[in-house]
Order: C-alpha cells, then sequence, then structure tokens
C-alpha cells in the first residue's frame, strides 16, 4: 500500500471535522491507519459533539473491539435512538475486532439514524475487501499514516500556528528528534508549554523546553549533530561524554540513526549539487532534503566540510558501529567506548 500524503492526511481530517462541526454526518465513519493522533481527534469529537449532554446516556454507546463481536455490534447499530434523533455507537480499538469484513451487509444498507464510527488503529483495512468498497460507497473514510521525521518539524510549526504560537527552528528540530513521530505525545508536550509562556510572547524556544519538558538545550542529538557537521570537536567530545554518562537518556542506536540522517542529507547535498552543475537555490535544497529553509546554510556548510567521499566513509561507519552496538563483532567495548571512537573516527 502507498504512503498516504502527510498533506492529503490533514486536508481530509480537516474536510471531516468541518463536515461535523456543520452537522453534516455520515452513517458510517471508518477511521484507520498507523497514526492515531487524527483517529483519536474524529473519535473524541464525536463522542463530545454530536449528541447533548443529556443525550449520551441513553443514545450512545462506546465499545472495545475485543470485547464485541461483528453480529453483537450490528444488532445494536440497528436499534433505535431512543430519545434523540440518532444513536452513536463508538468501536475503539476496532482492528480487535474479529472478521470486520462481516460488516458489509450492514454498511451496504446503513440506518441513517445510526452513527457507527470504527477507529481501527496500527494498520488500514485490506482495500480489496466488498467492506471497505461499501464504506467508500455510503460511509467516511479517514486514512492515516506514521510522519516521516522531516514532516515532524512541519506538523509541530502548523500545530502552533492554529493557536496562534511560534516556536524557533533550533526549539522544533529539539522535540522532533527527542520525541520522535508520537502525534499525540507531542501535542501534549506543545499544549504544556503553550500554558506556561507569558501571554506578551507565545514563542517556544529551547530554553522553554529544557524547563517544562527536561530535554536539554545543549545534551541532545540536534546540537551533536550540529557539533559533528560543523567539525566543533572540543563541543562535539562534551556531548558524547555526557551521552556515555547517561546511556538509558540517549541510546545509542537512536543517536547513530540521527547522525545517518544528517549524513545522509549532507550526500543527497552533494548529488543535487552534481546534478546541477554546482549550484542549488536554497528553496530547493530545504524541499529536496525536507528541512527548514532556516537551516540550509547549517548543510552548505557541512558539504563543505565533509566533500562526497569523505560523507560516504562516514555513513559506512555509522552502519558499521550501528551493527556492533547491536552485539556483532564488538568485543568488550560498551555503548559509551563505542560512541567515542565512532565519533573521532568521523572528526578526524
Amino acid at each position: 500500500m502507498a504512503k498516504i500524503k502527510f498533506k492529503d492526511t490533514v486536508a481530509n481530517y480537516e474536510r471531516i471535522l468541518a463536515d461535523l462541526k456543520n452537522k453534516k454526518y455520515r452513517p458510517v465513519y471508518l477511521l484507520m491507519g498507523e497514526e492515531a493522533y487524527y483517529i483519536d481527534q474524529i473519535g473524541n469529537y464525536i463522542a463530545q459533539h454530536v449528541l447533548e449532554e443529556a443525550e449520551r446516556s441513553f443514545d450512545q454507546l462506546i465499545l472495545y473491539g475485543k470485547d464485541t463481536t461483528v453480529p453483537q455490534l450490528i444488532d445494536t447499530a440497528r436499534r433505535f435512538p431512543m430519545i434523540a434523533g440518532r444513536q452513536v455507537v463508538i468501536v475503539r480499538e476496532a482492528q480487535d475486532l474479529k472478521k470486520i469484513e462481516l460488516l458489509e451487509a450492514y454498511v451496504k444498507q446503513p440506518p441513517e439514524k445510526t452513527m457507527l464510527v470504527l477507529c481501527y488503529k496500527g494498520k488500514a483495512v485490506d482495500k480489496r475487501t466488498s467492506f471497505y468498497k461499501q464504506t467508500v460507497k455510503n460511509g467516511e473514510i479517514l486514512e492515516t499514516d506514521l510522519l516521516y521525521d522531516n514532516e515532524l518539524v512541519e506538523w509541530i510549526t502548523g500545530y502552533l500556528k492554529q493557536k496562534n504560537c511560534a516556536i524557533d527552528p533550533k526549539a522544533s528540530a529539539i522535540l522532533a528528534e527527542h520525541l520522535g513521530a508520537d502525534l499525540s505525545k507531542i501535542a501534549n508536550e506543545l499544549d504544556k508549554l503553550f500554558t506556561v509562556l507569558p501571554k506578551d510572547n507565545k514563542c517556544i524556544t529551547a530554553e522553554h523546553i529544557e524547563k517544562n519538558i527536561g530535554i536539554s538545550k545543549d545534551y541532545n542529538t540536534f546540537e551533536l549533530n550540529n557539533a559533528i557537521t560543523k567539525r566543533d570537536i572540543l563541543t562535539a567530545n562534551r556531548i558524547i561524554q555526557h551521552f556515555a554518562h547517561n546511556p538509558n537518556e540517549y541510546p545509542i542506536v537512536f543517536t547513530i540513526n540521527m547522525l545517518f540522517m544528517e549524513f545522509s542529507r549532507i550526500l543527497k547535498l552533494h548529488f543535487l549539487k552534481r546534478a546541477s552543475g554546482g549550484y542549488v537555490s536554497p528553496g530547493d535544497t530545504a524541499a529536496e532534503l525536507g528541512i527548514n529553509p532556516f537551516f540550509v546554510r547549517n548543510y552548505e556548510q557541512a558539504a563543505a566540510i565533509y566533500p562526497m567521499g569523505k560523507t560516504l566513509q562516514v555513513i559506512a561507519l555509522l552502519r558499521e558501529y550501528d551493527m556492533r552496538s547491536k552485539g556483532f563483532d564488538n568485543g568488550e567495548a560498551s555503548h559509551g567506548d563505542l560512541l567515542r571512537e565512532l565519533v573521532f573516527k568521523i572528526l578526524h
């Protein structure tokens, strides 16, 4: 299955949410995919807004996939509402519902007075099934996928923009690298930060992150990447010493992965320059590398410090030490020793 584009996911989510706010309801909602954030957002909105508070006790039911069967679900969904104009049936963890494709007969002729919401997380329903095709015809489908790492900064910026808040590029990069592609976790942390900002300065900085979330503004993979790509030996050594003394907080596998992504972008910039005859505009560089335009100059400098041949050597080193960190041909070296050795070889 082709990966769903980030912008398409957001556009579809916003369209469905706008329809719900305008009370344009569909009888069936299939919310599916690996990224749970948007599934939860739509499911929670339906649970909190479609029925009035007094109606929910009678005409809203929340089920869980592992605790129900398709026949039970169909029987429940075909009942008439008691006091509201419609009933709402929400199935959490619908991926645990066995033989969900048997809902085909229900979806083919869904009752208008029931809103059936299927929160199907972690994967997508087989699009070849008649159940899926009938849902496309008679219901609404939201399909999501995990974001690429280079999409996280854009998502963070967009999320805060909706709250009339900004974030400096370094802070967004630190958050994205430290928290990973867990949008629910990122949103929770951003909401915490938003509440502690002064009213006259709604801009999140690395200092805010360190003080309120506990991610060091000085000791993190973003600063390590920055030091290594600038060949700042003193700073790089200080950071890896800190990492080596705190291996649980800074696992070597994660550190190597971040370095691999960094040097892969540098290598891509070399190929772009070679293909274009030596010059690539800042806008094209940002778009091709999937980075904030603010960091284009950093990558230009890194490409000058690490020519293509050296960049390829570094990538080979990173692959080697990734294997060694996982126990292959490692001997007695600790993860801290491996990290020190790796960074020494990169810098020298």
